[in-house]
């Protein structure tokens, strides 16, 4: 944190902690950050876990050693208390003047302060009053801390300081910290899940002269030694699809994205995305799977009922099914079925009161999706899955051979926004070549989301794609819901944040 920005009780605790710093070299000639290693032996929730059953006033003969940062100091003449915490949780600590002996009792006096890193050993007891403490009988100071901690009532629930100086946010608030461990046991499930159907796990290029893969609007940079405007991936899809032709079998990728679009509670430009390809299945076999990683994923974390905004979701249960047309005609009162023009969609979609996001230029299954983009989306709560995409909207997707002008896709639903997309996979190299170019007929026409033309990818379906059956899920959102977390930015460790002026 930059002193100018600082408050004056900062500043001035900053300059005093420096000024300790070099007493304490001069005059004890100890450096604390050339401590290299503390043999660890024990994690604080460990011993929570081994010693809870001491009943007060009794303490262990058994020696524990561990280490974390100094959060509190209590100063009592001869005793001073202390909390220790690491990653796992906290404990308090007892120093004696007669169990460490007078030099080191008056050198932590002296020269330890909150915010200080220390290995100790000694033994566990519980006070009188019934905290499990641990009785200090060797301590070594590992590192300082040149600055304050933050205080609970000062700046920490700040959701600026908290985005912008996860370190802060992540001391100060364990509970921030728990959703990051969730994190990491969401992700390492979806890893097992898939593994144990034999998906192999594999890593693609985040550069490329093509954005392709979904209708995103990409992060443009330039590679000087090759002359060349190159992009940012918004999508892992065609790679992966390449993969499947190149005969890989079954394959993922769990890894970042990136889209120069807006950013709310619900978006951030670099965000995490699984996308997995199975040869031989279609979408609905990416249905049970969808079910299987997100049901797998709450029982890692301990949880199949979750809540948001006062509803709860059994993720036990099976979830629902509907199609764009019977969610349109449930919740916009709209039977798509019985309108056969573009010019009567848009008609509707003016009476509705959407004729500001409008061109002029819709056909009938753009205005389709609007209708459910805007009446729709919000009420799908527990999960749902949406069907029945049309073929403009989904240029990656195979027609349904029984209504060719939509697609086997679906899109998962919860709480009302998007968690997960599924094509049973567009293998026809004549189809998706035409897709493409309507595609670029709309890049070309202005549409910056448009889907990019790959000549590569054509190439790679025409040396044949088996049936397959593809899904990306938005892990961050997978999180936020699992965890009860109310914005993308409190599962994302360092958010994109626009820097102070």
């Amino acid at each position: 944190m930059p002193e100018e920005i600082l408050d004056s009780s900062e500043n001035e605790i900053v300059r005093q902690r420096k000024d300790k710093l070099s007493r304490l070299k001069a005059e004890e000639n100890f450096n604390p950050y050339l401590i290299e290693t503390f043999d660890r032996k024990n994690i604080i929730s460990e011993i929570r876990s081994e010693f809870e059953n001491l009943q007060p006033e009794q303490e262990s003969e058994k020696i524990i050693q561990t280490a974390g940062r100094i959060m509190t100091l209590r100063r009592q003449g001869k005793a001073t208390f202390a909390d220790l915490a690491d990653e796992s949780g906290k404990i308090q600590l007892y120093f004696q003047l007669n169990s460490v002996g007078e030099e080191n009792y008056n050198f932590l006096k002296k020269w330890v302060d909150t915010g200080d890193w220390i290995g100790i050993t000694g033994r566990p007891c519980r006070t009188r009053r019934g905290e499990l403490t641990i009785f200090v009988t060797e301590y070594k100071l590992l590192s300082k801390a040149i600055r304050p901690l933050p205080e609970k009532w000062h700046g920490l629930t700040d959701t600026e300081t908290r985005y912008r100086q996860r370190y802060i946010d992540l001391i100060a608030n364990p509970e921030v910290r728990e959703i990051f461990r969730q994190r990491s046991l969401i992700i390492s499930s979806f890893r097992k899940t898939l593994e144990a159907h034999g998906t192999l796990e594999v890593e693609t290029p985040i550069l490329s002269v093509i954005a392709g893969g979904a209708n995103a609007r990409p992060f443009k940079t330039f590679h000087n030694a090759l002359n060349l405007d190159m992009f940012m991936r918004i999508a892992v899809e065609l790679y992966l699809k390449r993969l499947v032709v190149g005969m890989m079998g079954r394959v993922y990728e769990i890894g970042r994205n990136f889209r120069n679009e807006g950013i709310d509670t619900m978006h951030n430009p670099e965000f995490t995305m699984m996308e997995v390809y199975w040869p031989y299945a279609n979408y609905e076999d990416m249905m049970k799977l969808a079910e299987e990683l997100i049901r797998n994923a709450a029982k890692a974390i301990n949880k199949n009922i979750i809540e948001r905004d006062g509803v709860e979701i059994d993720l036990n249960k099976p979830f629902e099914k509907i199609s764009m047309l019977e969610a349109v005609k449930k919740y916009a009162d709209v039977d798509f079925k019985n309108i056969n023009s573009d010019e009567e969609a848009r008609n509707i979609a003016i009476n509705k009161g959407l004729g500001k996001d409008l061109k002029g230029n819709e056909t009938k299954f753009t205005v389709l999706n609007l209708l459910f983009e805007n009446f729709c989306e919000e009420k799908l709560i527990q999960p749902t899955f949406l069907t029945g995409h049309p073929v403009e909207i989904s240029p990656l997707s195979k027609r349904d051979p029984e209504n060719p002008e939509y697609t086997h896709r679906f899109e998962l639903f919860m709480f009302g926004k998007e968690v997960a997309n599924a094509f049973s996979e567009l293998n026809d190299p004549i189809d998706q070549r035409e897709r493409f170019e309507d595609q670029l007929r709309k890049k070309e026409a202005g549409d910056e989301e448009a889907h990019a033309f790959d000549e590569d990818f054509i190439n790679a379906i025409e040396m044949g794609l088996p049936p397959t059956g593809g899904m990306g899920i938005g892990m961050d959102r997978i999180v936020m819901f699992l965890t009860g977390a109310k914005s993308i930015r409190d599962v994302i460790l360092f958010p994109t944040m626009k820097p102070k002026a």
